[in-house]
């Protein structure tokens, strides 16, 4: 990113969120991002995946300028090589683990029975082969978020982009979930987290800390 700016319309001003951000992360990197409440810091993750745009600036992203594509251009470099992972979990109710993570490939239009053994392979990576027919209502946040990890690098993206993710988990269970995303960045991924906590943080190579819409320790 270079120089990446984020306005939003407030009445007959425009709130300035990000005030121009560099920043590069390389492949394969294990990134956290800190900072206070409203420092910038979501918005900065919205925009690393594609879920908002600059109001100015460039992003490339794998020597593609993705910044200014076109919404459904953007659409199909996220679902293909971006993954996330929320603090909330996001799973729907009603569905077993298994057609949770088959769902982006499903998206992509792959066929079902080639998404289904991607899916239970996934599933099996972040250790829950035996609860691959379980509804969220019977895993635990622990389970719940694993199957989250799954659903993201099922598509074997470029970026698992992690917002909080061990934020609704204890301290053990969090550290689990933090220890799987480790494996997957010793296998290649690059990650790239948010986290108020300086002890999930540490997993990372490096903190980039973000306060009033700029970053305090540029790197």
């Amino acid at each position: 990113m270079h120089q990446v700016t984020k306005a939003y319309p407030l009445g007959a001003e425009n709130l300035l969120v990000l005030k121009g951000i560099t920043l590069t992360i390389k492949s394969g990197e294990f990134v956290a991002i800190m900072g206070p409440s409203g420092s910038g810091k979501s918005t900065l993750m919205n925009i690393i995946g594609l879920l908002d745009t600059p109001s100015s600036g460039s992003y490339v992203l794998e020597d593609t300028e993705v910044g200014t594509l076109e919404e459904n251009d953007q659409a199909i470099v996220r679902s293909r090589r971006i993954g996330f992972v929320f603090q909330s979990f996001n799973l729907l109710p009603r569905m077993d683990a298994l057609r949770q993570v088959m769902q982006p490939l499903l998206y992509q239009g792959v066929h079902r029975e080639i998404a289904k053994k991607r899916a239970n392979d996934a599933l099996h990576a972040v250790g829950l082969g035996d609860r691959i027919l379980h509804n969220p209502s019977e895993l635990s946040g622990g389970q719940q978020q694993r199957v989250a990890i799954a659903r993201a690098i099922v598509t074997d993206p470029a970026i698992i982009l992690a917002d909080e993710p061990t934020g609704a988990l204890d301290t053990k269970t969090g550290a689990e979930v933090m220890d799987i995303l480790t494996i997957l960045n010793k296998a290649g991924k690059t990650i790239v987290m948010v986290t108020h906590e300086p002890r999930v943080a540490g997993f990372a190579h490096r903190t980039i800390h973000i306060e009033d819409g700029l970053i305090r320790n540029p790197s």
